[in-house]
């Protein structure tokens, strides 16, 4: 869930031009968008290897700007097609600012579950953050780490969630961090093994960015119920001081790491920036990625995690879903 700021004058693309592409009626209107698109035929005539899910990420501007509620994000997303929801933690303040959590938490699976009862949807994973480093070297800090997760191993389980998805931060020493991640990583999963509940691992900035690395651990913690996410995009391991397509300074080649990452994933993530005038993403050729989740065998959900840079988020997440449907008919 990396930002990415860019300069919306380095995007030739006029909106316009660009949504009447994607068959969107007019612009920042909700819309069930595929009725004008000239890929709706394919998307109704052949169903993908996948499920679609959507990441609450996609609106975190929304969300934080107070103009959507977090709690309608099941409506939104019943709204533009979408089966299943992936939850961002962070989003609910009135769970992660509260000092009687495991009170407020209790709201937020009631809420939420009734949410997708009522709308027959299907709650995927629960991301965290902010709930302390899994891989630091300070050895306190991280069972407190270990310990504030275990809440949400249970939220995850009480909400029908297969996964909460974790981030491996800490020590950027190599050794170290296989060895306090591969500890964080065999406690909590022990734990969440007892509430049938999968704990997994986004490349997420760092060295969680380093797909051997990574798949290093896994093979150390080597539980059935640990695993990976792979994100399409999130493979930056070290930054120059900011944001930006010019401030990563080692990248893990993103092909590569989504096919090194694929035997352990229980979810993936279609990250998206920037369209050109075709409707394709310009940094991430989704055939050829969407063509690695197939060879390895993927099913299960695809959640579509577009990031704002030149869309507005609503009008983002139409183009990635129907980029994710076109590209799935041509492989």
């Amino acid at each position: 869930m990396y930002f990415n700021k860019k300069n919306e004058k380095n995007i030739p693309m006029k909106r316009k031009s660009f949504l009447s592409i994607l068959g969107i009626a007019s612009i920042g209107t909700s819309v069930g968008a595929f009725a004008s698109n000239k890929y709706s035929s394919i998307i109704f005539k052949n169903s993908p290897f996948f499920k679609l899910s959507l990441a609450q990420w996609s609106l975190h501007n929304t969300i934080g700007s107070g103009k959507m509620s977090p709690y309608d994000f099941g409506k939104f997303a019943k709204k533009h097609g979408f089966e299943g929801l992936e939850y961002v933690n962070t989003l609910y303040k009135d769970v992660m600012g509260s000092k009687e959590k495991s009170k407020t938490i209790k709201s937020f699976i009631k809420k939420n579950n009734q949410i997708v009862n009522d709308l027959d949807l299907k709650n995927v994973l629960i991301m965290i953050d902010d709930e302390g480093d899994l891989s630091t070297s300070n050895e306190k800090k991280r069972l407190k780490a270990i310990e504030n997760h275990k809440i949400w191993v249970e939220a995850a389980s009480e909400m029908g969630c297969h996964s909460i998805r974790v981030n491996l931060h800490g020590t950027e020493d190599a050794e170290k961090w296989k060895a306090t991640s591969s500890e964080s990583l065999s406690k909590l999963s022990d734990y969440a093994s007892a509430y049938n509940v999968n704990v997994i691992v986004e490349n997420h900035g760092g060295l969680s960015s380093d797909a051997d690395l990574l798949m290093e651990v896994m093979s150390l913690v080597n539980k059935k119920n640990c695993g990976t996410l792979p994100d399409f995009g999130n493979f930056c391991i070290s930054r120059k001081w900011g944001y930006g397509d010019d401030g990563c300074e080692n990248e893990f080649d993103k092909y590569e790491g989504v096919k090194k990452l694929m035997p352990k994933a229980f979810a993936v993530s279609a990250k998206s920036h920037v369209f050109d005038e075709n409707g394709n993403e310009k940094e991430i050729d989704y055939k050829k990625m969407l063509s690695i989740v197939k060879d390895a065998g993927y099913n299960g959900y695809i959640g579509v995690e577009y990031e704002k840079i030149s869309l507005s988020e609503e009008d983002g997440i139409i183009a990635t879903k129907n980029l994710l449907l076109k590209a799935a008919s041509e492989i």
